[in-house]
């Protein structure tokens, strides 16, 4: 990367401390950045800057009337966890957006949401190399029965931070 990107730092630098104390940071932080995320509790449980893993417990503020993670949640829940993995994978002058993003919600999801969200090696030297650009970011998320309730689809882009 030409230019040192510090969400990647912090990542780098929480991922040398142990398990407990690497979540707290994390977590701590996204929160920080992305206010809502903090609102409805979602955390941070593992990254190795090239994948991402983050889980929204189903508690009553993110819950919907029967008493499951809220579908605006879960959309929420893959829309952060696609933009960490693309966010920590980006030179620092580059500014993330998301372009699209597609959710059909096939099942009834049951107890506590994980999202895991991953950058396949030639996406990240696209995000390193290009000016300009979009990816199709992987994202899987799952219920607390391992059953993927939501399929979605999230397009990210970037562009230069200060127009030219």
């Amino acid at each position: 990367m030409s230019v040192p990107n510090p969400l990647r730092n912090f990542a780098k630098k929480a991922n040398t401390y142990p398990t407990w104390l690497r979540q707290r940071m994390l977590t701590w932080m996204f929160r920080y950045k992305v206010k809502l995320t903090g609102t409805v509790s979602i955390d941070i449980l593992e990254t190795d800057l090239k994948s991402v893993t983050f889980r929204q417990k189903n508690y009553k503020k993110a819950q919907n009337h029967i008493g499951s993670v809220h579908a605006a949640a879960m959309a929420l829940l893959a829309e952060s966890s696609t933009g960490f993995v693309v966010g920590v994978n980006l030179p620092g002058d580059k500014l993330p957006l998301i372009k699209e993003m597609n959710f059909k919600y096939v099942k009834r999801a049951q107890g506590d949401m994980h999202a895991v969200a991953h950058l396949t090696d030639e996406q990240i030297a696209l995000m390193q190399t290009q000016e300009k650009g979009e990816v199709t970011v992987a994202v899987k998320v799952t219920d607390a029965q391992g059953i993927e309730p939501v399929l979605c689809e999230m397009i990210w882009a970037w562009v230069p931070k200060s127009r030219k």
